[in-house]
């Protein structure tokens, strides 16, 4: 198998060298301070019929992102745009690529900095037939369409960004070469549930207000488990923030009840300075230095100071390493729009979890839906009127005062029609009492529907308000 696709890729590398000598678009117009791309959602099939087996590929997809995101070198098995809810777990928007244009969906990804597209006609891939995913009708960008593709070389500084700075010294035909045309080595990016084998590319990103040339994204040929591209919007040099410059980036997450719909929301990318200036009914907490770390990966997360979780009105006893990170990026908590179902490691997660069944205890347990949705409290409410419920209220308490106050939408789910409601938050039995890995908290998507969340670049902080994001 590694064989077959080592010849794929050189006979694709081989295809895509007759891009090398194509310049890329120059074309700009005037420089806005926010911009907009139209959007379509990716696909419109329903989700499984078997609501505890939607929890369950959600439940699971959520532990191996947390899995991925906690071990990002590990090896896994192999403007203003809309932003679209999908039943596999994620959300996306749509880019437009190239001269002229070509408009791919992407998932939105603050876990992750690597802007890629599937790419060629030959594009690969596999084990992606989802339930609700047509593998065939995956949109793929043809680089031989596009006047302004050009493969990145070698000795181009972006090479560096995805492949290290020591990438010309791997470089054979570079080493002793001033005018080296070697491309730059082919990636392979790891997701936690598949992976991404690919070239990079120059290329045009387009807005009706701007385009921006010599913008570094991957043109995959190969991928295992992705249903779409992926439009990182990390801490890294690659990712779209910092390639585009922006200064903030927010978006609203509408609700999950409206999977695979056309409905969608906003993702408002802003250019140019806004000074201090805080946007209204936003409360703030400042981002996290991220930890010094021989893991470069964890440079690229969104830390947040959390210091209390709070259920019911009551403090949850979490030991302070599990709060603050390391030197060594253990611990501490990141917001990722790529992890669907909040992950906490699993003292977090025993001791919130306790806290739930101390004020629900009188409810029942659903002990079979526990065991088959892979999420660890569930309540079974049959002949129990809704409106005598009472459930705890779940409240995150960040540095600086700010506090997200939750929903019970964001963090208890219906098992579709059923009586049966479960905590969508999820853990796995971690390293051994005591040890923790990589970020011990993960806030991930659920959590933050109907959430207006801003990512303030330029001054270092993310702002929150509760508001409707259904237009």
């Amino acid at each position: 198998m590694a064989a077959s696709l080592i010849l794929y890729l050189i006979f694709l590398i081989s295809t895509l060298s007759l891009l090398a000598s194509s310049s890329p678009s120059s074309k700009a117009t005037h420089n806005p301070t926010t911009f907009t791309v139209p959007l379509t959602p990716i696909f419109t099939k329903h989700p499984s019929s078997d609501p505890v087996k939607t929890f369950n590929s959600l439940a699971s997809a959520s532990l191996t992102r947390a899995h991925h995101l906690k071990h990002p070198k590990s090896k896994s098995p192999l403007a203003k745009t809309k932003v679209f809810p999908h039943s596999y777990g994620g959300y996306s928007i749509s880019l437009s690529f190239g001269t002229p244009p070509q408009t791919i969906p992407f998932l939105l990804d603050t876990g992750s900095s690597l802007v890629w597209f599937p790419c060629t006609s030959r594009y690969l891939c596999t084990d992606c037939d989802f339930p609700n995913v047509d593998p065939s009708k995956i949109p793929s960008f043809i680089p031989k369409l596009s006047s302004s593709s050009k493969i990145i070389g070698c000795k181009n500084p972006k090479c560096a960004w995805i492949s290290g700075p020591n990438v010309v010294s791997r470089c054979q035909d570079c080493t002793n070469s001033e005018n080296c045309t070697q491309a730059c080595p082919p990636y392979l990016v790891q997701y936690g549930s598949g992976s991404t084998l690919g070239l990079s590319l120059s290329e045009s990103l387009n807005f009706p207000e701007k385009v921006f040339t010599d913008f570094l994204v991957g043109c995959s040929i190969f991928s295992t488990r992705q249903p779409a591209g992926i439009a990182g919007f990390g801490r890294s040099p690659e990712s779209l923030p910092s390639q585009l410059g922006l200064s903030k980036f927010s978006y609203c997450l509408i609700s999950r009840s409206l999977d695979d719909s056309s409905e969608g929301s906003d993702l408002v990318l802003y250019r140019g300075s806004s000074s201090d200036s805080k946007t209204s009914g936003l409360s703030y907490t400042p981002f996290r230095k991220n930890p010094v770390s021989n893991n470069s990966a964890f440079l690229e997360y969104y830390y947040l100071n959390l210091r209390k979780v709070i259920v019911g009105g009551k403090s949850v006893n979490i030991p302070y390493k599990y709060l603050v990170p390391d030197g060594n990026g253990n611990g501490g908590t990141i917001v990722d729009s790529g992890t669907t179902f909040t992950f906490m490691e699993k003292p977090v997660f025993d001791a919130v979890t306790t806290a739930f069944e101390a004020q629900m205890g009188n409810l029942a347990r659903a002990a079979d839906v526990e065991a088959k949705s892979g999420l660890g409290l569930c309540y079974n409410l049959a002949g129990v009127k809704l409106e005598k419920v009472k459930f705890p209220d779940l409240t995150f308490h960040f540095k600086g005062g700010a506090k997200l106050e939750l929903p019970v939408v964001n963090y208890f789910a219906f098992a579709g029609n059923s009586s049966v409601v479960c905590l969508t938050i999820v853990t796995d039995s971690g390293f051994g009492p005591g040890q923790t890995v990589g970020p011990a908290i993960i806030l991930g998507n659920f959590q933050q529907q109907n959430l207006y969340v801003e990512y303030d670049l330029e001054n270092e902080r993310f702002g929150f308000r509760q508001q409707s994001c259904n237009k």
